[in-house]
C-alpha cells in the first residue's frame, strides 16, 4: 500500500495514554427533545420526507447518530460507526474463511442484512455516485464520506422509495454534512492492537470561513487514514487453520456428526516444493484414508527438496479426506488468503453556500475520495492434481529429459518408478511461491462529485412555498490489479531440455521443428522453491485485472409548502421531479481480454447506460392538533407519498407510502407506516462482462458434509442419489463424497450480467410507539415493529444458490440444474455460473427497541453537581428472516450468525465540564451458522453469544485543545467459536487522539 505513513501521535499526546482505560459509547437519538416555549421553532427537512416541518417526529423509524458519537467511539471513517448500529449488518474487509480472498477493502451499509444494494445512501438528502462494480448493487463505500464534516447520520429503517426512489427497500442512510463550519481544526489519531499490529492512523484538517457579513460560508475538509493488512496466523482463532472433514460416521441419528474438526489444515496433494505423483489426475485415497498415487521411494512419500536438487521425504499429515489433512508438509490452508485487507483512504471536500437575497441561496459541494485496498494474498498460481491441465491449473507432467533434474534425482526417481527411467512421465503437484512478482492484489477507487444548486422560498395566496433545484455529476473510476500466468508460456517454460551445445533451453526451441520456436521463451526450474529467475517470471507472468467507470448525472427539482389551513393546522405538500442518467464501462486488461491467462477464457469489455424520469408527491395532513384536540387525541396526522418511475430499461413502476401518527397524550404516541418500495437493476447487474475463471462453488449439497442439511434434507439426499445413479456413479459413494471445488478454486465459474432484469418490489409495514413519561423527565422509550415482504427479487445467483435450489426442490427445475456440470467420474463440480435473476423472495419481521435516559447525576445525590449521565440501549430483534433465490423453497436464516435473533448495544455516557467518559457493550445472541445445523451434521451446531466491551474518555484541555483515548474490545473477546466474524477478530485495540482548534 502506498504512503503507509505511521503517525507518531503518541509523542504529541504524552500523558493522554492514561485515558485509554476509559471508552466512548454511542449516543443516539430517536426523536429530538421539543424546544422550549421561548425558542424560535425552525422548520427542517427530516430524512424520510422532503416536507419541511417543525417537529422531527415521524411516522417511520428513524435513528440519528451525531458527530460527538463518532468522536466518542474513536472511529476514523463512518462505516465503523454504522457497524455498531444494531439494525445494520456489520461490514468488514475480512476473509470469510472458505479460502476466498479478503476483498477490496470497500465497506457498504447493509440494513437488516438484506444486502448492500437494498440500502440507499444519500449525502445531504441527495444521491451519491456508486463506488462498486459488483453484483450486489449501487452501493456507496463508507470510506469516501468526509468524516470531519459529518453533522449527523440519519438511518431510516425500512422503506423510503416513494420519497427517494430506487434502492430504498431496507432503508436509507443519509449523511448530513455541516454547512456552517467556521475556523480551523486539526484532528490526529493513532491506534494499534494489543498484539502490536493492525495499526490504524488518521489525520484530518477542516477549515471554514463566513464571508460578506455572514451571507456566505465556505468550508474545506481533507482527511487521510490507513490500516494494515492481517494474516491468518496473526490471530489465535484463524491460526487454528480449522475446516470440517469427514468423521467416517454415516448414521444420521446416532448423535455423532458426519463431520469433524480438522486443525492445522493442509492440502496433502501439493505444496511449494512439488509433490510427486505416479499417476495423474490422482486425488484418491487408500482404504485407510491415506493418499494414493503419491510416488514412494523406499516406502516413503516423496517431494522435491527446497532447492529442487533432489528428493525429500514427504509427510502427508493425518488424513482428512480429499483434499485436506492435519499437519504434515502440505500447503497450509492458512496461506490461501489474508485475514484482513489493508485500507488507505484520502478524502477532500469543499462545501459552501451564499445568500443571494434573504430568500434565495446558492450552494455547492465538491467531493474527491481515493480508497486503496491492499490484499497481500489476493491470488496464487497452482498446478495440482486437483485440476485438469485445460484449466491452466492442472498438474505438470515431466520426464527424465528435463534439464533441471540432477543425475542423482533421475536415479532416485527411476528407482522409485522404473517406467520413468524408460521415458514415461511423472506428475508434479505444486503451488508456486515465486512464479509471479507478487501474490498481492490492489484495488483503487477514485470518486469525484460536484453538485450545484439554488434554493429559496416565496409567499403567495397567503401561503409560504419553498423550492430547490440542483444538479450533480459523479464519476467513479476503479481498477483492480493482480498477477496471472500466461498458460501457454508456462507450458513451454517448464519443458526444459539441453540443446546440442549443452545449454538449458525450452524444448520448443530444441526440437526438429522450427514452426513452434519461441525465441522469447525462458526455461524455468519448477523443482523446489525459489528457482524461478526474473527473466522466467517476466516470460510467464501478466498483469491481470480490470478498469471500470461509473458516471451519474442527477437533476432534482422540488417545491413544497402550505396547501390548506385546517382546524388542526396547515396541510403541507412537496412535489419533486428527478432525472437521472447512469453509465458504466468495464474494461479488462489485455491479458484478460485476450484470454492469455488461466483457462484461456476471454473477458469481454462491456458498457451500458440507463435513464430514469421520476415524479413524486407528498402530503402531510393534520387531522387533530394545535388548538383543536379531542380526549386522548392530542394530535393526529396522516401522511402520504407517491412516486412514478419511468426507467429506460426496467420499465415503469408505481411506489407509494402512507403513514399515521397519533399523539394520545403529551407522553405517549402511536405511529405506523406502510409503503411499496422498489429497486431497479444496476448497470453492473445488467451489463457486467462475461468472464470465466477458476473459483470455489461453495457448499455442494451432495457433499457428504452438507447432504443431510438444507430446508429439506430428505429431498436433497434423494435428488443427489438419483443423479448419481443416472450418471452411472455409485450413489453409496455419497456417504464419503467431498467436492474439491467447495474449499478450493477448482471449478470454472462463469460470471456475467443479465440484460433482461426488471425491478424488484417490496411491501413494508412498520408500527410502534414513543413513550416520554412526564413523571421521569429525560426518559424516552421507542419501540417499532417492522415487516418487509419482497418479491421478484434481484438475486445474485452464485453456484451454491443454483445447486441448493436444484437439489432442495421437490421438482428439480431444469433451467437451474443446467447451470452447473459435474465430472462424469468423480462427481466434482467442474463448471458453474454466477449471475442475477428476478426470482428472489424475502420475508422479514422483527422489532427495534430504543431506550434513552438522560439526567443530571446529582439528581439522585442531593442535587450535587456530579455531571450529566446518559443511559442508552438499542436492540434489534429479528423474529423472521426467510429467503428464496428462486421464489420457492424458503430458507430461514434468522437466529444464525448471518442474521442474529438479537443484536443489542448498551451505552453509558458521563460528562461534566471538560470531562467526558463513556462505556459501551455490544451483544450478539447465541445462534447457529446454519439454522438446520444439528449434532448430526456439524460438531459445533450451536454458536455461543458474543459480548464485548469498550471504554473511552475525553478531556478539553482548553477551548482550543481536546485529547481523547480509548480501548475497543476491552476484554479481548474473540469471535464466538468457531467463527471468524461473529464478534471482533481484531481483538483489543488502543487509540489516542488530539483535536486542536485555531
Amino acid at each position: 500500500m502506498t504512503n503507509r505513513n505511521k503517525l507518531m501521535a503518541s509523542t504529541i499526546f504524552g500523558g493522554s495514554l492514561l485515558m485509554s482505560t476509559l471508552m466512548a459509547t454511542v449516543s443516539y437519538a430517536q426523536d429530538a427533545v421539543p424546544p422550549a416555549e421561548d425558542e424560535v421553532v425552525q422548520e427542517v427537512v427530516v430524512t424520510g420526507s422532503r416536507i419541511r416541518r417543525s417537529s422531527t417526529k415521524t411516522s417511520a423509524p428513524l435513528t440519528m447518530i451525531d458527530a460527538q458519537t463518532l468522536t466518542d467511539r474513536g472511529v476514523v471513517q463512518a462505516g465503523e460507526m454504522l457497524n455498531l448500529t444494531t439494525s445494520i449488518s456489520a461490514s468488514f474487509p475480512l476473509a470469510d474463511g472458505t479460502g476466498n480472498d479478503a476483498g477490496t477493502g470497500q465497506q457498504f451499509p447493509n440494513l437488516f442484512g438484506m444486502g448492500a444494494g437494498r440500502t440507499l445512501t444519500l449525502v445531504n438528502g441527495r444521491r451519491f455516485i456508486a463506488s462498486q462494480s459488483g453484483m450486489d448493487g449501487n452501493a456507496v463505500d463508507t470510506n469516501i464520506i468526509p468524516s470531519g464534516l459529518i453533522k449527523r447520520i440519519d438511518v431510516v429503517q425500512a422503506g423510503g422509495a416513494a420519497v427517494y426512489g430506487s434502492d430504498a427497500i431496507a432503508g436509507v442512510i443519509n449523511y448530513v454534512l455541516k454547512d456552517d463550519f467556521e475556523g480551523a481544526e486539526l484532528d490526529i489519531q493513532t491506534g494499534t492492537s494489543s498484539r502490536g499490529d493492525y495499526n490504524k492512523n488518521a489525520i484530518r484538517a477542516t477549515f471554514g470561513h463566513n464571508f460578506d457579513n455572514g451571507k456566505g460560508n465556505l468550508a474545506f475538509d481533507a482527511g487521510w487514514s490507513s490500516t494494515d493488512p492481517l494474516y491468518w496466523n496473526d490471530r489465535p482463532r484463524s491460526a487454528l487453520g480449522r475446516v470440517n472433514v469427514s468423521s467416517g460416521n454415516t448414521n444420521p441419528s446416532d448423535g455423532i456428526p458426519t463431520v469433524r474438526e480438522n486443525l492445522d489444515t493442509r492440502f496433502w496433494s501439493f505444496n511449494t516444493n512439488g509433490v510427486i505423483f505416479a499417476t495423474a489426475p490422482a486425488p484418491a485415497l487408500n482404504p485407510d484414508g491415506t493418499p494414493r498415487f503419491i510416488l514412494k521411494s523406499n516406502g516413503t512419500y516423496t517431494q522435491f527438496n527446497d532447492a529442487g536438487t533432489g528428493l525429500a521425504a514427504y509427510d502427508s499429515g493425518t488424513p482428512g479426506g480429499i483434499p485436506f489433512s492435519s499437519g504434515g508438509d502440505g500447503f497450509s490452508y492458512r496461506e490461501l488468503a489474508a485475514l484482513y485487507t489493508g485500507v488507505e483512504r484520502s478524502t477532500a471536500t469543499l462545501i459552501g453556500h451564499y445568500d443571494l437575497t434573504d430568500r434565495v441561496k446558492l450552494y455547492g459541494e465538491v467531493t474527491y475520495a481515493e480508497v486503496e485496498g491492499y490484499d497481500p494474498y489476493q491470488s496464487y498460481q497452482s498446478n495440482t492434481v486437483l485440476n485438469a491441465p485445460a484449466t491452466g491449473s492442472g498438474y505438470i507432467a515431466f520426464t527424465r529429459n528435463n534439464a533441471f533434474l540432477t543425475p542423482d534425482t533421475i536415479t532416485a526417481l527411476t528407482t522409485a518408478s522404473p517406467s520413468f527411467g524408460a521415458g514415461a512421465p511423472l506428475f508434479m503437484s505444486k503451488i508456486w511461491a515465486d512464479l509471479w512478482p507478487s501474490r498481492a492484489g490492489e484495488y483503487i477507487t477514485e470518486s469525484y462529485r460536484a453538485l450545484g444548486g439554488i434554493s429559496g422560498d416565496f409567499d403567495a395566496f397567503d401561503r409560504n412555498f419553498y423550492w430547490d433545484v440542483s444538479y450533480s455529476r459523479g464519476v467513479t473510476e476503479g481498477k483492480s490489479r493482480g498477477w496471472g500466468t500466461i498458460t501457454a508460456n508456462l507450458a513451454k517454460a517448464v519443458n526444459a531440455v539441453k540443446n546440442s551445445s549443452g545449454q538449458i533451453v525450452c524444448a520448443v526451441n530444441a526440437d526438429v521443428s522450427t514452426t513452434n520456436d519461441d525465441v522469447a521463451c525462458v526455461p524455468i526450474n519448477m523443482f523446489g522453491t525459489g528457482n524461478v529467475t526474473e527473466a522466467g517470471r517476466a516470460y510467464v507472468s501478466a498483469e491481470v485485472g480490470s478498469d471500470y467507470k461509473n458516471t451519474q448525472d442527477d437533476f432534482l427539482a422540488t417545491i413544497g409548502g402550505d396547501l390548506i389551513n385546517l382546524p388542526a393546522g396547515m396541510v403541507n405538500f412537496s412535489l419533486a421531479y428527478e432525472h437521472r442518467k447512469e453509465e458504466a464501462e468495464f474494461n479488462p486488461l489485455p491479458a484478460n481480454l485476450n484470454g492469455t491467462v488461466g483457462a484461456g477464457t476471454k473477458t469481454l469489455a462491456t458498457q451500458g447506460e440507463y435513464k430514469t424520469d421520476e415524479y413524486s408527491a407528498e402530503v402531510l395532513i393534520p387531522i387533530v392538533g394545535g388548538d383543536f384536540t379531542l380526549p386522548f387525541v392530542q394530535a393526529l396526522e396522516v401522511s402520504g407519498a407517491y412516486r412514478y418511475v419511468d426507467h429506460s430499461i426496467a420499465g415503469n413502476e408505481d411506489v407509494w407510502g402512507a403513514g399515521i401518527r397519533w399523539q394520545v397524550v403529551d407522553s405517549f404516541a402511536f405511529r405506523a407506516n406502510q409503503s411499496r418500495n422498489f429497486r431497479a437493476p444496476t448497470l453492473t447487474q445488467l451489463f457486467a462482462p462475461t468472464s470465466t475463471a477458476l473459483g470455489s462453488v461453495g457448499q455442494d449439497p451432495c457433499d457428504f458434509r452438507y447432504i443431510n442439511s438444507g430446508p429439506a434434507p430428505a429431498t436433497r439426499l434423494a435428488n443427489c442419489q438419483a443423479e448419481w445413479t443416472a450418471a452411472g456413479r455409485n450413489p453409496a459413494a455419497l456417504t464419503t463424497f467431498q467436492n474439491d471445488s467447495t474449499n478450493f478454486s477448482s471449478a470454472m465459474v462463469t460470471t456475467g450480467g443479465n440484460a433482461d432484469l426488471k425491478n424488484e418490489v417490496s411491501e413494508t409495514t412498520t408500527y410502534g410507539f414513543v413513550f416520554q413519561p412526564t413523571f421521569l423527565s429525560g426518559l424516552t422509550v421507542v419501540v417499532d415493529r417492522f415487516k418487509v415482504e419482497l418479491e421478484n427479487g434481484l438475486s445474485a445467483f452464485a453456484p451454491v444458490n443454483f445447486m441448493s435450489t436444484c437439489y432442495d426442490s421437490s421438482v428439480r427445475p431444469v433451467d437451474v440444474c443446467s447451470t452447473f456440470t459435474r465430472d462424469a467420474t468423480t462427481g466434482n463440480v467442474v463448471t458453474a455460473v454466477t449471475t442475477t435473476y428476478n426470482a428472489g423472495q424475502v420475508n422479514m419481521e422483527g422489532e427495534i427497541y430504543n431506550v434513552n435516559y438522560t439526567f443530571p447525576l446529582g439528581k439522585y445525590f442531593g442535587d450535587r453537581d456530579l455531571g450529566r449521565l446518559e443511559l442508552g440501549m438499542e436492540a434489534t430483534h429479528l423474529a423472521l428472516y426467510e429467503t428464496s433465490v428462486t421464489g420457492f423453497d424458503l430458507t430461514r436464516t434468522d437466529g444464525t450468525t448471518l442474521q442474529p435473533e438479537w443484536t443489542t448495544r448498551v451505552d453509558v455516557n458521563w460528562s461534566k465540564g471538560p470531562y467526558r467518559a463513556s462505556y459501551s457493550a455490544f451483544y450478539l445472541s447465541e445462534g447457529k451458522v446454519n439454522r438446520t445445523d444439528t449434532i448430526e451434521n456439524t460438531p459445533t451446531p450451536n454458536i455461543d453469544a458474543n459480548l464485548r466491551h469498550s471504554i473511552s474518555a475525553q478531556y478539553d484541555v482548553n477551548e482550543k485543545l481536546t485529547v481523547r483515548g480509548g480501548v475497543t474490545n476491552l476484554t479481548d473477546e474473540e469471535p464466538s467459536y468457531p467463527t471468524l466474524n461473529y464478534g471482533d477478530i481484531l481483538g483489543r485495540q488502543y487509540y489516542v487522539g488530539l483535536k486542536a482548534k485555531f
